[in-house]
This record gives structure tokens, sequence and C-alpha cells, in this order.
């Protein structure tokens, strides 16, 4: 009866169809609680009750279905602890209760569930440790913690799970070291262990995990050389090692990894520089690698990945022009070069970005005029080239930008006036061009009208119907 309009509680009155086998009633707006005398369908295979609105706790007469292979509950409201006596259903093969408002721990007697291959509890609220019981569960295949409170450190016993192919333990408060043996099954394709307090190296057994498809451990205080941690992967399609202490050049392996689409190492002590080889790596949809220690120039190489739609190298020492071959990156939505060294006049090809919702450019050294082209980025919704050594006047064409929500030109030495066309086009919600020499009627644009004396001060002599200028003089 899955799928449905249903409503109301399950009746108690379904306990006596003690022959039922299936009990499907999936997506549908069932509230109040499981009852109790579901203990007594003893011929009970399978429960789908998820994505409903149950609440209640799992009753402990659970346990007397022996018979049960597949209880799945997720996506509902339900509370309390997993009662112990769930380590009864020696037949479990699938047990789904994520997505709750479970509490507690998670009762050693799991490990009773021998022939379980899939264990999902994430997005709970449960607590503690992973018990060393889990490592009794040898064929399991797919284990999710993630999203609860879960602190202590992984076992040692989950090296014992050679089955493993997906381990998700984000978003917890476990500590310690992430055990050396938790790739040694040698058929992991999913780890997931960010936003926790893991510290020490990253396992060195992840070299010769030839089978990784995703790897994910941002926001821990790992350490290790990356050019010495990792090897060419020939499946990995998702690299997440952000905010972390990772340190050492960039090898050129990453551009041997031919179905990566996301590689994000932000936020590291990386060095060296960019290798041309990870132009490579076409597949790739996301590259950061802000927030490190690179230099040198951006490789000319990188134009070959076509398929790039974020791109930040922001907060970095790269040096030199922008290469105009990036301009095949026809996809990008995200490019973010802010706080470098990177030098000469904005690039003119930038108009080949029609997709481009974010250009930051702030805290570099480009110079010249701001180019004409930058108008015809129609999607354009957030622009900064704050704190550069830009001059001449600001081009008719940037009002043309009729998306735009954020616009600084601080910190330069703009001078002119600002285009009417602003007045018309632009829907800015955020300005600021303090520190230039701009002169003349503010536009009557929204933005500018409302905009604080902080994002208007230190110009040559702007006047409008802001409160914090001065009024423009009447025309003779």
């Amino acid at each position: 009866m899955g799928f449905n309009h249903l409503s109301g509680n399950i009746p108690s009155q379904i306990c006596l169809l003690t022959s039922l086998r299936v009990l499907a009633l999936p997506t549908n707006y069932l509230n109040g609680s499981i009852p109790p005398q579901i203990g007594m369908l003893v011929s009970l295979e399978v429960i789908y009750a998820y994505r409903n609105n149950l609440s209640g706790s799992i009753p402990v007469f659970i346990g007397n279905l022996s018979k049960l292979t597949n209880l799945e509950l997720s996506g509902n409201k339900i509370v309390g602890s997993i009662p112990n006596e769930i380590g009864q259903l020696k037949s479990l093969t699938t047990l789904f209760l994520y997505d709750n408002q479970l509490t507690g721990s998670i009762p050693v007697s799991i490990g009773n569930l021998s022939e379980l291959t899939e264990l999902s509890l994430s997005e709970n609220k449960i607590v503690e440790s992973i018990p060393n019981e889990i490592g009794q569960l040898k064929s399991l295949t797919n284990l999710y913690l993630n999203y609860n409170q879960l602190s202590g450190s992984i076992p040692m016993s989950i090296g014992n799970l050679s089955k493993l192919t997906e381990l998700s333990l984000g978003g917890n408060k476990i500590v310690g070291s992430i055990p050396n043996n938790i790739y040694l099954g040698g058929k992991l394709t999913w780890f997931g262990a960010g936003h926790n307090n893991f510290r020490g190296s990253i396992p060195k057994s992840i070299r010769n995990c030839s089978s990784l498809v995703h790897f994910s451990v941002a926001g821990n205080q790992l350490i290790g050389n990356i050019s010495e941690e990792f090897e060419i992967y020939p499946n990995l399609e998702y690299m997440d090692l952000s905010t972390n202490k990772v340190f050492g050049d960039l090898s050129e392996n990453w551009g041997q990894c031919p179905k990566l689409t996301m590689l994000n190492i932000s936020n590291n002590k990386i060095s060296g520089r960019l290798p041309p080889e990870l132009g490579k790596a076409t597949q790739l949809r996301e590259l950061d690698l802000s927030s490190n220690l690179l230099v040198g120039k951006i490789p000319k190489e990188l134009r070959q990945l076509k398929l790039l739609y974020i791109l930040e190298l922001n907060n970095n020492s790269l040096s030199s022009n922008v290469p105009a071959e990036i301009e095949m990156m026809l996809d990008l939505e995200t490019l973010d070069l802010a706080a470098n060294q990177l030098s000469g006049p904005i690039p003119m090809h930038l108009e080949h970005y029609s997709k481009l919702l974010l250009l930051n450019l702030r805290s570099n050294k480009f110079n010249g005029n701001i180019p004409f082209q930058i108008g015809n980025l129609h999607s354009l919704e957030n622009l900064d080239l704050s704190k550069n050594l830009l001059s001449g006047e600001l081009p008719l064409e940037l009002g043309h930008s009729d998306k735009l929500e954020t616009f600084n030109l601080s910190h330069n030495n703009l001078s002119g006036s600002i285009p009417s066309m602003f007045k018309e086009r632009i829907s800015s919600t955020s300005v600021d061009i303090t520190y230039n020499q701009l002169e003349g009627p503010l536009s009557n644009n929204k933005a500018f009208l409302e905009a604080p004396l902080e994002a208007l001060k230190d110009n040559k002599d702007l006047c409008g119907n802001n409160t914090n200028i001065k009024i423009c003089p009447t025309p003779k």
C-alpha cells in the first residue's frame, strides 16, 4: 500500500494477519507509533514503512520477528534508542533507520546480525563510540553512520569487514586516527569521514586502493605529504581533502585519474606549482585548490578542462598573466582567482564565459581598463574587481549586466562617471565603489540609493539622491 496518501495510525488489528510475510507502507502520511503487537507477526520477512510521519520508539517486541530480512523505517520521526532486541533478528540483511530522531548508543547486540549486508543509521542523534562488535558483521558491504554525534575512535575491528564497499562516517565527533587496515579488504569504493576530529596521517594503504571512487576527509586535522600518500586511481571520481594540514607539491598523477570529476584540496599547505598534467583530467567539473601556498603561473594546459564549471585558485601566490587559453572553459560558472599576485590586464576573453555566475579577481595586481566585454556576461551575479590597479572609466556595457547582485570595484584608480545604464538594467543589491576617483551623479538604481557611506566614500566628487552624500546641483 505504499506511495499513496494514507494517513492516520497503523492499526493494531493488522497484527491479526499472522501469515503476513510482507508489510509495505512506504511513502505515505502515516503517523503515530509502530504498534507493539507487531511482534505477533512471526512470519514477517519484510517491513517497509519508510518516508512517513511515524513517531514513538521502535518496539522491543520487534525482536520476535526471527524471519525478518528487511527492516526499513527511515525518513520518519522515530525517537528513543535502538532496542537491544534488534540483535535477535539473525536473518536480517538490510537495516535502514536513517533520518529519524534516534538517540542513545549503537547496541552491541548489533554484532549478532551475521547476515547483515546494509546498515544505515545516519542522520540521527546517536552518541558514544562505534562498538567493537561492528567488526563481526562479516557480510556487511555498506555502512552509513554519518551525521550523528558519535565520538571515540574507529574500532580496529572495522578492518575485519573484508566485503565492505561503502563506509560513511562524516559529520560526527570521532577522534583519533583513521586505521590503516580500513582499506585492506581491497573492495572499498566509497569512504566519507569529513567533519570529524581525526588527526594523524592519511592511511598509507590508500595508495593501493585502486577500487576507490569517492574519498572525503574534509574538515579534519590530517597530515601527510600529498605527493607521497596518493597514487593513480582508475575509478576515482570524487576527492575532497579540504581543510586539513596536508603539505607537499601536487603530483602529476592527478592528471592520470581518467574519471575524476571533483578535486578539492583547499585550505591546506600545498606548495609548488600547478602541474600542467592536471589538464589531462578532462572529466573534471570542480577544481578547488584555494587557500594554499601555490606559486608560479596558471598553466595554459588547463584549457583542456572543457567540462569545468568551478575553478577556485584564490588565496595562493600565483603570479603572471591569466593565460588566454583558458577561454576554452565555456561551462565555467565560478571563477575565483582572488588574493594572488596575478598581473597584466583583465583578459578580454572572459566574455566567452556565458554561464559565469561569479567572477572574483580581488586583491591582485591587474591593471589597465575594465574590459567592456565583462558587460556581455549576462548571467553574472557576483563581480569583485576590488584591490587592484585598475584605471580608466567604467565601460558603458557594464550596465548591461542585469542579473548582477553584488558589485565591488573598490580600492582602484577608476575615474569618470557611473554609466546611466545602471539605472535601468542592473539589479544589484550590494555595491562598493570606495577609494576611486569617480565623480558625478550616482545611478538611481536601488543599490546605489541605499548604499551606506562606507561603500561610496573616498571618491572625487559623487552626488545624488543618497542621504549619505551631497545632492547634485540643479542644471542651469
